[in-house]
């Protein structure tokens, strides 16, 4: 039988973040601490800002050349993760989220992770994107305004099989 250890985690989390912040506060004083933790919820949001950008162009191009942005979707989630963890109060979290910003430990991550996680969709299916092996390309069916019509068809095959 396997046992989670994460119900105990988040309960001795707030715990660790309380003795954290006594002794930060003994060290540098109550006021220094709050604009350390003020300080970091405002890094988090900019780096949020900054590298999800970069990520969103990157996973943009990998789909635009029809190949998997699994690695750069996980890498995206671990910025979100990152920033949210700098952004909620504790030094605890704060050191966490500055270690996902690093891209060596996304990419330990992303290693240990890419097993259990199943990316579904295809992958460069666009207009003017090529596709990959295997793919039909998409057609495009140009009318002239006469030859198209918005009321049904009464004698459209497609009617009957929904009467049947």
């Amino acid at each position: 039988m396997r046992i989670s250890f994460l119900p105990f985690f988040l309960l001795a989390l707030p715990l660790m973040e309380i003795a954290g912040f006594v002794v930060v506060g003994r060290q540098i004083g109550a006021l220094a601490t709050v604009g350390l933790v003020l300080l970091s919820a405002v890094a988090g949001g900019l780096l949020l800002r900054h590298q999800g950008f970069g990520v969103m162009a990157r996973i943009r191009a990998e789909t635009e050349a029809g190949r998997d942005p699994s690695r750069h979707l996980a890498h995206g989630v671990m910025i979100v993760v990152a920033s949210i963890l700098l952004i909620v109060p504790g030094f605890i979290t704060d050191i966490a989220g500055l270690l996902l910003f690093l891209p060596p430990v996304r990419d330990l991550a992303w290693r240990r992770l890419k097993d259990r996680i199943t990316v579904v969709g295809g992958f460069g299916m666009g207009p003017g994107r090529g596709g990959g092996p295997g793919r039909r390309p998409e057609r495009t069916i140009d009318l002239d305004s006469d030859e198209f019509s918005r009321k049904p068809n009464p004698d459209s095959p497609w009617r009957r099989l929904g009467d049947e």
